[in-house]
């Protein structure tokens, strides 16, 4: 069971998009936190902006890919493209759902958005962590690995310090 939610979570299949996906939405409410007035707008900017870095990714890749190769675009291409990088709106789902959770809890919409940016860095963190474990690690690769996830985090968490 634990495995399934750790390859759902994080599958073999376009994980940097998941990773991608998390340090959006990270960003996104970091910088968004407290400036809605209502739970709903403040979800709604952050579906809205996560669906918006999906397109704009898929788009840049997939334009990018296209000159480099001189390839037609046909839309088989198009929604391979947007399948393949659906997994940034995966990355963004940990954090949108402890948002819904605190939402539905009754608990204030800034304590929301803090739990929802904490789950962002923890996730970065566990991300981080089970690549090492997944490469088998060494202990002194696996502090590296560590200290890296939460250098990512820390920059999450300064963003909002520095904007709030």
């Amino acid at each position: 069971m634990l495995r399934r939610v750790i390859d759902w979570v994080l599958p073999e299949e376009n994980p940097a998009g998941i990773v991608f996906g998390t340090i959006t939405i990270g960003a996104v409410l970091a910088a968004e936190s407290g400036l809605h007035e209502t739970y709903l707008t403040a979800f709604g900017s952050a579906l809205v902006t996560t669906g918006l870095y999906w397109l704009a990714h898929t788009y840049a890749d997939l334009l990018g890919r296209r000159l480099t190769t001189h390839e037609h675009l046909t839309p088989s291409t198009l929604l391979q493209a947007f399948a393949h990088d659906w997994a940034i709106v995966r990355g963004a789902a940990l954090p949108l759902l402890a948002l819904a959770i605190a939402w539905v809890a009754g608990a204030s919409q800034e304590t929301a958005v803090t739990a929802a940016v904490w789950t962002c860095v923890g996730s970065i963190l566990a991300f981080e962590l089970l690549a090492g474990i997944r490469a088998k690690s060494t202990p002194g690769e696996l502090a590296l690995e560590g200290c890296v996830g939460t250098a990512m985090g820390l920059g999450i968490l300064a963003l909002r310090a520095i904007l709030h």
